[in-house]
């Protein structure tokens, strides 16, 4: 791999760090008092918690020292909470869905970067709403028209792009991106947080009304922030090629072969290179000689159970439980019995850190060990810690230790799901169509993330609720099937070019079951 291609791949999967920013900044915009009160999820009459969480009005305690707003949550609160963080996911299906037709007619490169801009309109649209959810839904939607769209089309953009044999590792690039994203957000947010909710200015102003305003500085900062990664990102992209394999399937192949030739920096004449231009011809003649694609290509005899297969995985992915943590990580800690300052500021950025780290050795591993061992082994391993942490939290009461057991576990949980079915499904799902529809299965697998996603973002709060930490017996029951589905549906496809697979999984050539 030369520096070029490095760049290319890296610039491309940036597109991973908005999603990851979005994912990131609700965890912690959720617990911001100002925005509580703003949208209704809580009141304030003025009482204060002190620095343990404890009522400071209680007589049976002793530290009086008031540090924290003591807000009592409304009948509202799940319902509202769950439609303002699903609607960015709606948005992101909605995305999924104009990928394949924007990614076929302008281009992987300059979609992404259209993508990008209406990122940073979604954000500030977030970040100026009015005093009505509906607005800041509307907000998200936009953001995630954004990060659906470019979820399909930079993983694709990369394959296209990358030599076969570390395809793998530098589409696990997008998934990196993705951790980081959340990393930034958990802490740029983080101190926001400690700065205007630890002993705020307001904390000893007599209330007049339960719901008035309190300054929204904290949330609308946040929010708003997202605008910068956006323009960023569109202009970047703006210095990127266009796919050679996108522009071989518009009759542009002397745009392709000049730009293969830059990625493998050399010269057109290069024998690599026009190996690389001859199969990617030969594919699109192909594709040409059948006429154009559809959706219901994607059901045919043919095409059918690669469509089944990224349907699945993405199905399992979201299923594990990775975003009700994510998301909600703050109120799980909290359910745990951990402080206010320990579940909103120290452990989410431990756990997120542990997500971004952890995404390395999956880098590492999807070339080396293959992708259907890592979803297999991934499964098997967040099964268990899923039960070790429900095994854990049901013994809180009997002292700190098992609190701890019961975090570590969720951290061991992330470190499983961040170094095998995190990038592993969305480096799949970019690999094992061919050209003609590629960019349509890929949607496919992507609108099944989205639409899964939204279901346990929605539903997630009064989950939560609900079973408390119980909810992790259920995700633990959907690692079990994740297994048994990558054990007999998922077939391996590490080292193999595009080309390859696509002959491999149309019965053409042997591949490893």
């Amino acid at each position: 791999m030369n520096s070029f291609q490095f760049l290319v791949a890296v610039t491309a999967s940036c597109g991973g760090l908005l999603f990851g920013y979005e994912v990131g900044v609700m965890n912690v915009v959720l617990v911001m008092d100002a925005f509580r009160i703003f949208f209704n999820l809580c009141t304030w009459d003025g009482s204060k918690l002190n620095a343990d969480g404890v009522n400071i009005e209680d007589k049976s305690v002793k530290d009086k020292v008031p540090f924290y707003r003591d807000l009592k949550p409304t009948d509202s609160k799940s319902f509202v909470e769950g439609f303002i963080t699903s609607s960015f996911v709606l948005g992101a299906l909605c995305g999924a869905l104009l990928a394949s037709y924007l990614g076929e007619k302008y281009g992987r490169q300059k979609t992404i970067m259209i993508g990008a801009c209406i990122f940073a309109i979604g954000g500030i649209l977030q970040g100026s709403s009015i005093r009505n959810y509906i607005m800041i839904a509307v907000g998200r939607l936009i953001t995630g028209l954004s990060v659906g769209c470019n979820s399909v089309l930079c993983p694709t953009y990369i394959s296209e792009v990358a030599p076969a044999k570390i395809r793998g590792t530098l589409a696990s690039c997008y998934q990196l991106m993705i951790t980081l994203g959340i990393v930034i957000a958990a802490i740029i947010n983080a101190i926001v947080w400690y700065f205007t909710n630890i002993k705020p200015n307001d904390l000893n102003t007599p209330r007049t009304k339960i719901d008035a305003q309190i300054s929204n500085f904290e949330w609308r900062f946040a929010l708003c922030l997202q605008a910068i990664p956006g323009i960023a990102l569109a202009i970047l992209m703006s210095f990127l090629p266009k796919s050679p394999r996108w522009l071989c399937s518009k009759g542009r192949d002397e745009e392709a072969v000049q730009i293969l030739a830059k990625l493998n920096a050399t010269s057109v004449e290069d024998e690599l290179v026009q190996s690389e231009l001859k199969a990617i011809q030969e594919d699109v003649a192909a594709t040409v000689a059948a006429g154009s694609s559809s959706v219901a290509e994607l059901f045919s005899s043919v095409i059918r159970r690669r469509t089944f297969v990224v349907f699945f995985i993405q199905l399992f992915q979201q299923w594990t439980g990775v975003n009700v943590i994510m998301y909600y990580q703050s109120q799980i800690y909290n359910e745990m019995g951990f402080t206010k300052f320990l579940s909103t500021i120290v452990l989410p950025v431990v756990n997120n850190l542990v997500n971004f780290i952890s995404t390395f050795p999956g880098m590492w591993g999807i070339e080396k060990f293959g992708r259907k061992t890592l979803l297999i082994v991934g499964a098997i391993m967040m099964m268990i810690f899923h039960i070790l942490t429900w095994a854990f939290s049901t013994q809180t009461s009997k002292g700190a230790l098992w609190k701890y057991l019961s975090v570590i576990s969720v951290f061991l949980y992330v470190f499983a799901f961040a170094s095998t079915w995190g990038p592993t499904p969305w480096v799949y799902q970019s690999e094992i169509f061919p050209l003609r529809v590629r960019v349509k299965g890929s949607a496919v697998g992507t609108m099944s993330n989205f639409f899964n996603n939204w279901i346990i973002a929605f539903v997630g709060p009064a989950l939560m609720k609900m079973w408390g930490t119980r909810s992790f017996l259920l995700f633990a029951t959907c690692c079990l099937l994740a297994f048994l589905f990558a054990s007999f549906f998922c077939v391996e496809s590490k080292g193999l070019n595009l080309e390859e697979v696509d002959a491999m999984m149309s019965g053409k050539a042997a591949g490893k079951a």
